[in-house]
């Protein structure tokens, strides 16, 4: 295994989790506003999609900027060579990383790729090694198995003997998705096997952790974790990775200036990422709640065309 980034991060380190249509360049950079975690990482990129029909099938998802360090490619895909030219083509845009997705639940992930790699393990194995050959550090995500939780000793330990990096484990099955709450009494076990396996591969806790101060008690607690990824838990508190458990109860205005300030992103990136201003109103909920009218609010946001009749909605509030 290289060394890279990866080794010198602060422990516990913290990661936003790659989320479709979520965290593109823009919301990266109202997280960043709100608060940074230690690593980011790009939307999940279709590899085989991009080998065949380049920009136009990645729709902007792995546009970023200098300031966003390190930034890891989140890929996927159910062809080795696909994901090898992928992952060169991230190392020529400046990623710092690939990271495989192995444990998207979505049926269109699921046909070539996603959780449908923990039923395939040649395969899993395969791309591994694909992407590694564009000589950057190779991560992977992935969840315990794909219907039963008791899957995850032999996934697990088939993947912990690939020397990765890291390796991100949500604590549910594919079949589970996000309904029953995270398996963490499997944690202990998980650090078990990779202390037997791999002890030089980190391991990175994924799954209803609400914040930094949150991920840090589960680490006190599970002795062996190195790494701690946050996603639904953004959409509940955006200013969840400040390292200030003092102070994260944010005001209604804190939320409402850093919707101003998503709003002027979205101006910014734009032209480079191509997204509609539709792809906005999944965010509203975020920023506007907690208060009198608010859902008033939203609902006049969502029948809005442009960020500058978005402003005119926040400005009256």
């Amino acid at each position: 295994m290289q060394d890279s980034f990866w080794q010198k991060l602060p422990q516990p380190f913290f990661i936003l989790a790659p989320m479709e249509a979520v965290t593109d360049i823009i919301f990266r950079h109202v997280v960043a506003e709100a608060g940074s975690p230690d690593i980011w990482f790009s939307e999940f990129t279709n590899a085989t999609g991009w080998t065949h029909a380049g920009q136009k099938a990645i729709g902007g998802r792995l546009v970023k900027s200098i300031d966003e360090d390190p930034i890891v490619a989140q890929i996927w895909g159910g062809n080795p060579n696909d994901m090898q030219n992928l992952a060169s083509y991230c190392r020529e845009l400046g990623f710092y990383g690939i990271d495989i997705n192995m444990g998207c639940p979505a049926k269109s992930a699921i046909k070539s790729g996603g959780a449908a790699l923990i039923r395939n393990p040649e395969l899993a194995i395969e791309s591994i090694k694909a992407a590694k050959a564009a000589n950057l550090p190779v991560s992977v995500k992935t969840r315990l198995g794909y219907s039963n939780i008791s899957e995850y000793k032999n996934w697990i330990s088939t993947l912990l003997k690939q020397d990765i990096v890291n390796l991100t484990v949500h604590l549910r099955t594919k079949k589970e998705m996000s309904k029953v709450p995270a398996h963490f009494e499997l944690i202990d076990e998980i650090v078990k096997l990779r202390n037997e396996i791999s002890p030089q591969t980190l391991l990175t806790i994924n799954g209803d952790i609400k914040n930094r101060a949150h991920g840090e008690e589960i680490v006190k607690n599970h002795p062996g974790v190195n790494g701690i990824m946050i996603g639904r838990g953004i959409f509940t508190d955006p200013f969840c990775f400040r390292n200030n458990p003092k102070n994260t109860e944010k005001t209604q205005n804190d939320l409402v200036n850093l919707l101003r300030i998503h709003l002027g992103l979205f101006d910014q990136w734009q032209p480079q990422t191509g997204r509609p201003f539709e792809t906005l109103k999944r965010f509203f909920k975020i920023y506007i709640k907690g208060f009198d009218g608010a859902k008033e609010a939203r609902e006049l946001l969502m029948q809005c065309k442009s960020t500058d009749e978005a402003r005119k909605i926040i400005d009256s509030l």
